[in-house]
């Protein structure tokens, strides 16, 4: 029933190559917003709130950069397999450029209109002055952090994975360092609370940019090319758009729809007992979750090298076997963070960050939802993230990730929340919903191996 996981060892020890090195580096970056967290958590539950409520606009910023990223890794996968870096060039100057212009929008947009577009993400009028000043502070670090994002992750989908680890780990001591002097006021600096972790973050984004420019200036490996990135082609612009599209309008919207399910929390009575919850949650479970998108990740470079190199007989096996990989690995997490939401978290993490009684019981709450549904949304990352997108099947891959989301889970969670002012229960009781259906859908997807696009042949 298995067989198709027998891959061989060489098979499985490639996978590890590529995979440990994005494990580690998004440990890195999941670490350092844990680190942001237990420093401005020690400043009170209020500050902890206003960080999380201004964080849902940089993770949206985020998840567009995100999608540029992964919608440029499909092409660039697939035409490492061919070994056509003259394509790849024209790939990374596209990404750069939309890149580059959205974050930069986004970025003026918070240091002009902060207190605008916080208040509409809560109504806490203690909350919303402090995540305006962080806020207006730390938008402009995504512009610096989207160039590095494309670079970094076009060499990941050349099958380099250990530049972005070492970036980032810069990155993440650059910041906590900083934190400590500036959210503190330690080695002479003065106490700058939130404002100071939104500058330790922007001055970390400006070494990742440094640090990405000179590897530019003096690696030999891959070689960028000024003539093929700054004018690409109308073929590959067209090709580009036709690709990354869906894939930038899914991250947005699945974001945006996660972000949802904050503003909705935020809008709850007691939100920022719930805030405060959800921060030191989020950052527990994205931990826990850095293996199953390492494995995402890398199954999407595997599955556009297979079909670039022109291997498909061999990718609906070799995506099977992942799928199943990170089914199985998500078990595991689950079992083990249910078992710790409800043994030495409370006891150990919980006091560091000074929560309350009250929003201890609901961070073990978010917990246990988030480790019985761990198995399921491994499998939905890896299938829809890396086998259906490395496959070449954006559309169905945005359909399947969004419209559980938007279609049923959001409108369910505002009407148990805000109309029938039920608990934050329910409003997990939703997300479970949205994880079933995405699977279901995510099975039959896969099944009808209607997935499999080589989309770099001329005509795709």
């Amino acid at each position: 029933m298995f067989s198709y996981m027998k891959r061989g060892r060489d098979f499985y020890q490639h996978l590890l190559f590529l995979a440990l090195p994005i494990l580690f580096q998004n440990l890195i970056t999941t670490s350092l917003g844990m680190i942001d967290t237990f420093m401005v958590g020690s400043l009170g539950e209020a500050p902890l709130a206003a960080v999380s409520q201004a964080n849902i606009l940089v993770f949206i910023i985020q998840l567009v950069i995100f999608g540029l990223q992964s919608g440029s890794s499909v092409l660039i996968s697939q035409y490492w397999g061919r070994g056509d870096t003259d394509s790849i060039n024209r790939v990374m100057g596209i990404g750069f450029l939309l890149a580059g212009g959205l974050s930069a929008l986004f970025a003026a947009a918070l240091f002009f209109f902060p207190y605008p577009i916080i208040g509409l993400l809560t109504d806490n009028q203690e909350l919303i002055p402090l995540a305006a000043g962080y806020a207006r502070i730390v938008g402009p670090s995504y512009l610096f952090n989207s160039l590095t994002g494309v670079y970094t992750g076009a060499y990941r989908s050349m099958e380099d994975p250990k530049l972005g680890l070492g970036i980032y780990a810069a990155s993440m001591c650059t910041n906590t360092f900083l934190n400590w002097v500036l959210i503190f006021g330690h080695l002479g600096a003065p106490a700058l609370g939130v404002q100071g972790a939104a500058a330790a973050t922007l001055t970390a984004r400006i070494l990742e940019f440094v640090i990405m420019v000179t590897h530019a200036a003096f690696h030999k490996r891959f070689r960028l090319k000024p003539a093929l990135l700054f004018q690409p082609d109308r073929e590959m612009a067209a090709r580009f758009f036709r690709y990354a599209t869906p894939v930038v309008i899914n991250e947005a919207m699945w974001g945006l729809g996660t972000s949802m399910y904050k503003v909705i929390l935020g809008h709850m009575a007691d939100s920022t007992h719930i805030l405060a919850a959800r921060a030191i949650a989020g950052n527990i479970e994205d931990i826990c979750i850095v293996a199953v998108m390492a494995i995402a990740n890398t199954s999407a470079i595997i599955i556009g090298r297979e079909i670039g190199a022109g291997r498909k007989s061999s990718v609906f096996g070799v995506a099977a076997a992942l799928d199943t990989l990170s089914f199985l690995c998500g078990g595991v997490i689950g079992v083990l963070l249910v078992l710790s939401a409800h043994t030495w978290l409370p006891a150990v993490v919980y006091p560091l960050f000074h929560l309350t009684e009250a929003s201890a019981s609901i961070a073990t709450l978010i917990l246990t939802f988030a480790g019985c549904l761990m198995p399921f949304r491994s499998f939905d990352t890896t299938n829809t993230v890396g086998v259906l997108r490395g496959g070449g099947d954006i559309r169905m891959a945005a359909i399947i990730d969004v419209s559980a989301m938007w279609l049923v889970s959001i409108p369910l969670a505002a009407f148990f929340a805000l109309v029938l002012r039920l608990d934050v229960t329910w409003v997990y009781i939703a997300v479970t919903i949205e994880q079933f259906v995405k699977s279901t859908l995510g099975i039959l997807r896969f099944r009808s191996g209607a997935w499999i696009h080589d989309i770099t042949r001329a005509g795709a």
